[in-house]
């Protein structure tokens, strides 16, 4: 249904779902849906949890009231993120985003700790085992119904729109499914057996509260601090740049994040040293226009030349490819030079490592010069080692 509704507000024909205002649009949508939908079982699991005296339906409400807080701020951290950007902060406020979903995580974690120091003192001091009543089984299934249906949404609308926050509410509403799942067992077999799980029930519950909280703050501050690129990003932006038959390959990829639908893209892009400079030019600015409209991103290409022609250059550089193999399958080598001088030619060159790489860059240096040598005596590396930044 609220898919339906989305089409409906938001037509793909008409608009670009990774577009922010569209993006922001489409998350307040599901926000004010999360906090009816949440308030609703809130209310109807404390008429529930007073009726039949269950502390682990009362919880169960108070998680769904969180929830609804939780949405609340997911609202309007859409809100804020959505705002243009300004001398203060040039790139936008999209990490807002980011923000509001680790106080929904923190909100989440704080209500499984309530809830398991409740349980406690209810195992610690029991009282009057709880009387489930008909209704509140009804009430209990009902809201693993509901559950449900809002991990769908979030987390179907959240992977089409790239939206952190609402994985996070999705993760949240699964939890809450095997929480709620929980609780239900528990009063079904004190219904037929008399067993008095209540408060071991509402611990178990605190321990999926906390782990889904904890597994959602891991996915909102990783942005915050700069988390590699989706490799999936990376290979549609690769696949765009090297969709124009001028561009020979692409390296030196560098996508800062500064939140949804407002990415920041350099790369290198190698072209033929014997082309047309100017023609190559209006190729690499088609390029970045392309990136532009379809990413919603700023992106700045440099352009590489490289020799296509020359057989002596073509060769060395694929000796030098198979020496940065040796090193390691995942190395690469790019702008692969020739200088040739009356004593001797410097064979000049960048070689990308992984990170946390076995071998000092002086090392590397040292293997690969070592290695060059065989080749002649008169030939010299000039390296410089990078790192793969996606």
């Amino acid at each position: 249904m609220l898919s339906l509704l989305i089409k409906w507000i938001f037509p793909p024909a008409k608009h670009d779902h990774r577009a922010p205002k569209t993006r922001a649009g489409i998350g307040m949508l599901c926000g004010v849906v999360g906090i009816v939908l949440n308030l609703l079982l809130s209310a109807a699991k404390f008429f529930a949890g007073a009726l039949s005296g269950s502390i682990a339906i009362t919880a169960d409400a108070y998680n769904n009231l969180c929830d609804a807080g939780s949405s609340l701020l997911s609202l309007v951290g859409f809100k804020l993120s959505a705002q243009e950007p300004d001398t203060g902060h040039p790139f936008g406020h999209g990490r807002f985003e980011y923000v509001f979903g680790l106080f929904i995580a923190m909100g989440i974690l704080l209500a499984g700790y309530s809830l398991f120091r409740e349980s406690l003192e209810q195992l610690l001091s029991p009282e009057a085992g709880a009387v489930f009543q008909t209704v509140s089984f009804v009430v209990l299934g009902a809201s693993i119904l509901v559950k449900l249906y809002m991990a769908f949404y979030n987390r179907r609308i959240g992977k089409r729109i790239g939206s952190a926050s609402m994985r996070a509410v999705a993760a949240d509403s699964l939890c809450d499914v095997i929480a709620t799942s929980v609780v239900l067992v528990c009063a079904i077999l004190s219904k037929l057996y008399g067993w008095q799980l209540d408060a071991w029930c509402g611990m178990a519950v605190a321990g999926f509260i906390a782990f889904t909280a904890l597994k959602a703050a891991k996915e909102t501050i990783s942005p915050l601090l700069g988390q590699a690129p989706d490799k999936e990003l990376i290979e549609e932006i690769t696949g765009l740049v090297l969709s124009y038959p001028q561009i020979l390959a692409v390296h030196d990829m560098i996508i800062h994040d500064y939140g949804p639908g407002r990415l920041i893209i350099s790369l290198h892009a190698e072209v033929s040293a014997d082309g047309d400079m100017l023609e190559l030019h209006d190729v690499v600015d088609n390029a970045e226009r392309a990136l532009r409209q379809k990413l919603h991103c700023n992106a700045t290409i440099h352009m590489d030349p490289v020799a296509t022609h020359d057989d002596e250059t073509l060769a060395l550089r694929g000796q030098c490819a198979t020496f940065a193999a040796e090193l390691d399958p995942r190395a690469s080598i790019h702008d692969f030079r020739v200088v040739t001088g009356p004593t001797h030619t410097n064979l000049i060159f960048d070689i990308v490592v992984p990170h946390k790489f076995r071998l000092r860059d002086a090392e590397i240096k040292f293997f690969l010069q070592s290695r060059v040598a065989t080749l002649g005596e008169n030939y010299f590396t000039v390296v410089d080692v990078d790192k793969n930044f996606v």
